[in-house]
Order: C-alpha cells, then structure tokens, then sequence
C-alpha cells in the first residue's frame, strides 16, 4: 500500500466523522435563528370573537330554500341571523334577499335591511328601505312587507311607491299573491300584483 493510498482512507474516514457533524450544526443554527411564534398574540382577538359569540350566538350568511303550497319557490338569505329572543319573538336577520319563482316562469326579488319570523303568522316580516323588484318590470319601495313561507303571498304593512311598465305608482297597500280561482298551482298557475288603498297612477307613455 502507498502513502497516498493511506493518505486517502485516512481522509475519507476523517471526512465520514466531520459532514454529519457539519449537518447537525446547520441544523441547530436554523432552528435557533428561526423566529419563535408567541401563540399569546392572537388570543386577545380570538377570545373577543367567542366571547361574543357565546354572548350573542348567530349565524353569518345563513340560507332557507322551499315550496310554496301552490308550487312557488322561495329562497332566503341572509347577512346575518340570530336565533329567537323569547317565547314569544322568533329569529331575526340583517341584510335579507329573497326570491320568490313561480311556475309560470315569474320572478319577484325583495330586499331589506332587517326582519323578523312571526311564530305566529309563520311569515317572514321585513323592514327598512324595502325594495322589491318583479320580472314583469315593477320596482317599488316601502318601510314593511311580510311574506308567507307556506304559500305565495307578499303583502305591504304601509304605502308603496314606485314605477312599472305604464309609469309612476303610488298606493296605500300592495299585494302578490296565487289566483286561487284559476287553479292549486303548476304551470298553468296565475299570479296577481294588486295595489290598494289609493291607488295612484301617473301614466308614462313610452317615448
């Protein structure tokens, strides 16, 4: 053997001994150097938002979809809603959108601030810069509007105003609702928009 055969596995053996302890060096001073993550930071944030929530539990951008019993279909959604108070008061929402699809291919679209489920009525009561929008052309605002969950019926609490297809409307009431006459509902179901209680109308002809 030739001295520069020793020379070789004397530094290969040196060399086995010395790269793992350089890995394990690198190692510690990556983990020494990384910034270390203080879990306190967020728990004044997080402690707020469920204390809050235990205090006040609600459900953000809640949604409710059925049928009507004269085969309507009605979505809600919400922003915001709270489960009931009391007994007597049933769950509340902010930011409410609802669509009601009748079967003749119809479409009434209401939105409002806030509302409230009457327990009682099993309607859904809304208020606040109320606007509802229909396929047919009408856009008509009011303060308050309850609609039925069972059946196709959208009545107005107070005046309405608006325009449609013929021009400027005013009313002290307004309904939609399912022509009972004209049959249970399906395809060959009527649906009315009727306004009541002085009714006023300033027609606008179309240019």
């Amino acid at each position: 053997m030739t001295v520069s055969d020793n020379l070789h596995s004397t530094i290969v053996a040196w060399l086995k001994i010395l790269l793992p302890l350089i890995a394990l060096a690198i190692l510690s001073t990556l983990f020494l150097v990384s910034r270390t993550v203080d879990p306190s930071e967020a728990i004044p944030y997080a402690t707020v938002d469920i204390d809050e929530r235990v205090k006040e539990p609600r459900l953000t951008a809640p949604t409710w979809a059925g049928v009507t019993d004269d085969g309507a279909a009605l979505s809600i959604s919400a922003d915001e809603a709270r489960p009931r108070q009391s007994e007597t008061q049933g769950p509340t929402a902010q930011g409410i959108s609802a669509l009601l699809e009748t079967p003749d291919g119809g479409t009434a679209q209401l939105v409002a601030q806030r509302g409230q489920l009457d327990k009682e009525s099993g309607a859904l009561v809304v208020e606040g810069g109320v606007v509802i929008t229909t396929s047919t052309g009408y856009r008509l605002t009011t303060q308050k509007m309850s609609a039925a969950l069972d059946r196709t019926q959208v009545i107005s609490e107070g005046a309405v105003t608006g325009t449609g297809p013929v021009g400027q409307i005013d009313a002290g009431s307004m309904e939609i609702r399912h022509d009972d006459s004209a049959g249970d509902g399906g395809a060959g179901a009527v649906y009315l928009l009727v306004f009541k209680k002085g009714v006023k109308l300033l027609y606008l002809p179309a240019k």
